[in-house]
């Protein structure tokens, strides 16, 4: 498959953020520190592609919980929204995660919808009641038996994720610095997680 290029830079990176930051730590720590921020995160928001027209959407989603190592990432959803169309349509989907300092995460996966009441039970909040309403017909009314309340489960294919260990100022120190002398900022510890380390690790787990 043919990329995109805009220029030619011989023997020098074209890309000197991403050789500055990239970090290969061991699987273990990569996906530990995956899993210490996501948790941190809580929200992230969902990609799906929207069956009729095609385009991407992008709502937020709340971690209901984690299987397999961290490789499953299940949320609640209501099973008659138009996410589980989507889903239905093209099971491809991706959830990032951000939060306030610029640390991120992306993981791409496929998705399931699981509407097992054991599954829905195990991971059941009270808190959902005001998502999905009671409809005052004694089946849909938001408990841990409605019809409506299903999982959506993403199966991690890849992951790519920044965290870092620095002070805000010395972030700060850093970008003033490559500011001045044109050497890209260290800010962060850029991590890629292949297939094949998500399946290494979903077989421990």
């Amino acid at each position: 498959m043919s990329s995109f290029s805009n220029t030619d830079t011989g023997s020098k990176p074209a890309d000197p953020y991403k050789a500055a930051n990239k970090d290969e730590p061991a699987v273990e720590e990569k996906f530990q520190a995956l899993d210490k921020f996501t948790n941190s995160c809580k929200f992230g928001m969902m990609t799906t592609r929207d069956d009729s027209s095609g385009k991407l959407v992008s709502r937020c989603m709340a971690v209901a919980a984690k299987e397999h190592g961290g490789t499953d990432l299940l949320f609640f959803t209501n099973t008659e929204s138009n996410k589980t169309d989507e889903i239905k349509s093209d099971p491809h989907a991706n959830i990032s995660f951000l939060d306030s300092s610029g640390q991120w995460a992306s993981i791409a996966g496929t998705t399931s919808i699981e509407t097992d009441r054991s599954v829905v039970k195990k991971h059941y909040s009270p808190s959902l009641k005001a998502w999905l309403g009671d409809l005052g017909d004694g089946t849909h009314d938001g408990s841990e038996n409605d019809p409506r309340i299903g999982v959506i489960r993403i199966k991690m294919d890849t992951a790519t994720y920044a965290i870092t260990d620095k002070t805000i100022i010395g972030r700060v120190a850093e970008i003033a610095k490559g500011t001045v002398t044109g050497e890209a900022a260290s800010v962060n510890k850029l991590r890629e997680i292949t297939s094949s380390e998500v399946q290494q690790w979903r077989g421990k787990h």
